[in-house]
């Protein structure tokens, strides 16, 4: 497994348990919009093999 696979793949859970807190009735959406901004700008480059390797970065179509 690549260095940061399992950092990657815990912030992508973190991320999905929190969309997922946001959606409940009751949630605390201040909680949601302080901390989401620091998940994904802690977000490390996804592992190697989860993107094509002929995907153009610069391109916001080319996922």
């Amino acid at each position: 497994m690549c260095p940061n696979c399992g950092d990657f793949y815990r912030t992508v859970f973190l991320l999905g348990q929190l969309a997922l807190y946001a959606d409940m009735d009751g949630a605390d959406l201040g909680f949601v919009d302080a901390v989401t901004p620091s998940l994904v700008v802690s977000l490390p480059e996804p592992p190697p093999s989860m993107l094509p390797e002929d995907r153009d970065p610069d391109d916001p179509g080319d996922v």
